[in-house]
């Protein structure tokens, strides 16, 4: 695993399982922007998902499979569950083959901070590194190559989504949380202050 998908890991690690240890347990029952799952739901499948990786016991983590994985920890007590999740993480870090999920499990968190009303859920701790890895991952997928102008990071100048050295085509004015909902579709018609040349779902990286 390279340094910059260790260090999301672990800031995620480090800011999201202190918040969920002080969350009511009612909470936890609150709906996300992933269809059909609560919180809790979204913990199981991150917790999951990430020992599977590490472990070498992958399924196709179709939408089947992956609600598989969060049906068989239904009846877990809260704490086994957390427990679970924290193990994953410290696994994870040190496993050069969860290096292409730590991006989406950086963003389930963000899933999970939205549900409980926590600011800036799309962009916390890590948030750095999670620029410069959807760029390369943007790159990698053949986004239609985009310009991206961070209002809250002038300091950045322009964010550019796919190929890196191809002609403009789109032109798009949001935040720093505002990509990140735009890129993985969690409700990006909140994000957009102006988008030219592309469409929302040209920009969408995950189904």
């Amino acid at each position: 695993m390279t340094n910059i998908h260790s260090r999301l890991l672990l800031a995620e690690r480090d800011s999201l399982l202190p918040l969920l240890r002080r969350t009511p347990e009612a909470a936890f029952d609150l709906p996300t922007v992933c269809t059909q799952w609560s919180v809790r739901d979204v913990i199981a499948h991150c917790a999951s998902a990430l020992i599977r990786v590490v472990t070498g016991t992958e399924h196709s983590f179709s939408p089947a499979d992956n609600q598989g994985d969060v049906d068989e920890r239904k009846g877990w007590p809260l704490s086994e569950l957390l427990g679970e999740l924290e193990r994953a993480y410290a696994l994870a870090a040190a496993a050069p083959s969860v290096a292409r999920i730590a991006f989406g499990e950086w963003v389930h968190g963000g899933d999970i901070r939205e549900a409980l009303g926590e600011p800036d859920a799309y962009a916390s701790p890590g948030v750095e590194d999670a620029l410069v890895i959807l760029s390369g991952y943007t790159a990698r997928l053949g986004l239609p190559p985009t310009d991206a102008h961070l209002s809250d990071r002038p300091e950045l100048g322009v964010l550019r989504l796919g190929d890196p050295d191809a002609r403009t085509l789109g032109q798009l004015r949001t935040s720093t949380a505002g990509v990140f909902r735009v890129t993985a579709h969690r409700r990006p018609e909140l994000a957009v202050d102006e988008l030219v040349g592309v469409t929302l779902e040209d920009l969408r990286v995950f189904s």
